[in-house]
């Protein structure tokens, strides 16, 4: 991971400073600036309307799952364009389509879920994917 990080802060530097040899430095600084204020700008605009389907699912007595995870990437996406780099905007401009981020969505709660495949079965756990006969415990056969 750390590796990645450091090719990534690499990549970065090295974009910047082609567009700083391209298009001169002044212009380079002020592009970053531009981008990082539409991208703050972008990200409250999106994330209230993440936030306002969230509460309408809240108020339908629903679980808003997916409205979190989209306020989570919209978040992501705001901090990337925050964050000097044009590799950076490029991920974080990314975020914000819709269909980029259903896709995000659905690639990480995959991951989630299985990571949290654990369950309780009979009185320990263990993990859901190696058992092949799940049977219904109550709850006071949990207990010793």
């Amino acid at each position: 991971m750390l590796v990645a990080l450091i090719v990534f802060v690499v990549a970065e530097l090295f974009v910047i400073v082609e567009v700083g040899r391209a298009i001169g430095v002044l212009d380079t600084i002020a592009l970053l600036i531009v981008v990082s204020l539409v991208g703050i700008a972008l990200m409250r605009r999106i994330g209230l309307g993440v936030w306002r389907r969230a509460q309408s699912r809240v108020q339908a007595g629903e679980v808003p799952g997916k409205e979190l995870v989209d306020g989570v990437l919209v978040l992501a996406g705001g901090a990337l364009l925050a964050v000097p780099g044009f590799i950076s905007d490029v991920l974080g401009l990314l975020l914000f389509l819709p269909p980029v981020r259903a896709l995000v969505r659905r690639v990480t709660l995959g991951r989630l879920r299985r990571r949290a495949s654990i369950t309780i079965l009979e009185g320990r756990a263990r993990d859901v994917r190696d058992v092949r006969e799940v049977r219904e415990v109550s709850p006071p056969e949990l207990e010793p």
